[in-house]
């Protein structure tokens, strides 16, 4: 996805109990068609561990012949963690990959040291009325990896471990978590996972991680007594160990991790731990010197100017 311009979103809720640092509630932003609420980065918070953007796609319905049409547009020093609830989406980049992702799956792209991708609606999904609902986050690499060759992995619904019981169930997205592993591969000690779960339930979210955050997609969940309702990203302090409560039907994205090794400079589509490398790029992409996206797609969203 491409970071159009928008402003930063604002902080939410005065709610919160001991353990939360800061409560953020994302701001509704139209990208030529669809609506997407930004959580990272905010005011106030610009990482949870790895994470240095995050974006809830949907829940979009779309007419018969409409969907998306994210253009050819260049990404450096950051990983692209795509999962959908419903819908699909077409993903072509300048490493000749051409992958669909459907629901429950995972398409992960490290940009290294730049790589160029399109996300469209597919051609089969535009000849019915369909629907986009899903989380596009980016992972800052670590800078032992900012400059290292793209990379493009995608992997299946089966391909994730499910943990389940006691009306929750848990589907491993990126890192380790809950003593499992996500076969994804990525740098930096983290984690990110989706949790449904049913009235009663109780989600425990222990201090593994310095950096941890619940988004809440969809339900009420309570925490120590206080409620948070959909479309919050709640971070919590370090050392604390968590329990959620389900006030009802309610589905979570999980996300955190350690402490990045450097700054996390983030302009556009650009991250890196120097500014300098940042100014490059936008260069490099002015200039065309950018690889293109392999499938003869001619048409880029231009270099943001500001």
């Amino acid at each position: 996805m491409s970071m159009l311009a928008d402003n930063d979103p604002i902080m939410g809720d005065t709610q919160s109990c001991d353990a939360i640092e800061q409560v953020i509630v994302p701001r509704a932003r139209d990208l030529g068609g669809f609506e997407v609420r930004r959580a990272l980065p905010a005011q106030g918070r610009q990482m949870v561990g790895p994470f240095i953007f995050f974006d809830q796609m949907g829940p979009e319905e779309f007419l018969l012949g409409n969907g998306i049409d994210v253009c050819p547009h260049p990404h450096i020093g950051l990983a692209t963690v795509t999962y959908l609830f419903d819908g699909e989406i077409m993903h072509r980049d300048s490493l000749a990959t051409a992958q669909p992702i459907r629901t429950g799956e995972l398409n992960l792209m490290s940009a290294g040291r730049g790589v160029v991708h399109s996300e469209r609606t597919p051609q089969s999904e535009r000849a019915k009325p369909s629907r986009l609902f899903g989380i596009q986050a980016w992972a800052a690499l670590p800078t032992s990896h900012e400059e290292g060759a793209p990379t493009f992995a995608h992997h299946g619904r089966e391909a994730l471990p499910r943990i389940t019981g006691e009306g929750k169930r848990v589907s491993l997205i990126l890192g380790s978590f809950y003593k499992h592993s996500s076969p994804a591969d990525f740098p930096h000690p983290s984690f990110h996972a989706e949790a449904v779960l049913a009235p009663g339930s109780v989600l425990p979210l222990d201090d593994d991680y310095d950096e941890r955050a619940i988004f809440v997609m969809s339900g009420e969940i309570d925490i120590a007594g206080d409620t948070f309702g959909a479309g919050r990203l709640l971070v919590f302090k370090a050392g604390d160990c968590i329990s959620v409560l389900a006030l009802s039907n309610a589905r979570l994205m999980l996300l955190g991790g350690e402490p990045m090794d450097g700054p996390g400079h983030i302009w556009w589509n650009f991250v890196s731990s120097s500014q300098d490398r940042i100014r490059a790029a936008k260069e490099d992409w002015k200039q065309k010197r950018f690889a293109l996206v392999t499938g003869g797609e001619k048409d880029f969203i231009p270099l943001r100017v500001g």
